[in-house]
């Protein structure tokens, strides 16, 4: 374990989930669950099972800084890294890859999101740490693919090589999300698997392939890397991080490199991405209501099914006659929204904002 590290990417907005979710306080920070526990903290309980949590890194917007601190008080502030700028996944991994560079030169880590759900998490560990002992003996970059259980089209694919022996599959390509059509031929061909955005890789390998495939990310990231773990660190990120191209690291690295390998795994995984997809995700009444929060108990239905409901436990909530719909109670905007029609929320946060100000972005 001693050269295995864990970043955590933490710096989205989770504009589907508005209005819990806003710019000020995304929903990684949100106990989004109802369970006590904030989707970050739930993350960073997981991967203390893969390594000692002094070689735990949050990877965050600089305006998150003291949220992350606070959520999680085990971290030094040497432990979170603030990015002075939304650049995508790309500039902020090559970041954490010449950081941890720095630190320890053989190092393997794990890049994985701060917001998703793992159900079966002992199984996810093992997983890790199968990956981990990969990439510490074979020059390859490697993803953890879900086992797909429905035709999601919320999700991109791996295509990968179900014939191979190994546990690990050679990628044969990514996929962008489908059509429903699509999916299900992916699904039923049984060669696909979907893309959660997990990482596993040695440091080496990753640098080789930013020098390979992405060159302009990290010739300007590697001009700071003498003030990578110094008090100099912040300065050169603020005045060089945004210089960055705003690339995700599938685009950047993984769709070019020819030594991608998936890992497939079932481990009760969910992005929770849409208030519908928590939906899916939770416990449900007879009725299929699902209700997300810490106070249920003030949630009375009557003739209502399907619907996602949250409040904050500060009022009665009474719902009758109600079907198929997303109901969030914040203190300051309550949304009432056809789940069939939640893609339009991002676009309906916008609109709020522009109309009534950015606090409610």
């Amino acid at each position: 374990m001693k050269n295995n590290y864990v970043f955590i990417m933490a710096g989205g907005i989770g504009s589907r989930f508005w209005p819990s979710s806003r710019q000020a306080k995304p929903k990684q920070f949100l106990d989004i669950l109802g369970v006590g526990r904030t989707l970050i903290q739930m993350t960073f309980d997981r991967f203390t099972k893969v390594c000692p949590i002094d070689h735990i890194y949050i990877v965050t917007n600089i305006q998150y800084k003291d949220i992350v601190l606070e959520q999680l008080p085990e971290l030094s502030e040497q432990q979170v890294l603030t990015e002075p700028s939304r650049n995508n996944t790309a500039p902020c991994i090559c970041y954490a890859a010449l950081k941890l560079k720095g630190m320890d030169p053989d190092a393997n880590f794990v890049v994985a999101p701060s917001d998703h759900i793992v159900v079966k998490e002992d199984a996810f560990v093992e997983h890790i740490n199968y990956g981990l002992s990969l990439v510490a003996h074979q020059d390859i970059l490697l993803t953890l693919g879900i086992e797909p259980h429905n035709p999601n089209t919320g999700y991109g694919y791996i295509h990968y090589e179900k014939s191979a022996s190994n546990d690990e599959k050679k990628v044969l390509s990514f996929k962008e999300k489908p059509d429903v059509e699509t999916a299900k031929g992916f699904l039923e061909s049984g060669e696909y698997l979907w893309n959660g955005g997990i990482f596993v890789w040695n440091v080496n390998s990753l640098l080789r392939a930013f020098s390979d495939y992405s060159p302009e990310i990290l010739n300007i990231l590697q001009k700071g890397a003498s003030d990578f773990n110094t008090p100099n660190e912040q300065s050169f990120l603020n005045t060089y991080y945004p210089t960055t191209p705003d690339i995700s690291i599938d685009y950047a690295i993984m769709e070019k490199a020819d030594n991608i390998y998936t890992l497939p795994i079932n481990v009760g995984w969910s992005d929770i991405g849409t208030w519908a997809s928590l939906h899916d995700f939770m416990d449900k009444d007879d009725h299929s209501n699902a209700i997300g929060s810490l106070h249920s108990d003030q949630v009375d239905l009557v003739d209502t099914s399907g619907c996602m409901i949250r409040n904050q436990g500060k009022k009665l909530t009474v719902i009758h006659g109600l079907s198929d719909y997303i109901v969030v109670d914040e203190e300051d905007v309550l949304l009432i929204y056809p789940k069939s029609k939640e893609q339009a929320i991002k676009k309906l946060r916008n609109k709020v904002a522009d109309n009534w100000g950015d606090d409610y972005q």
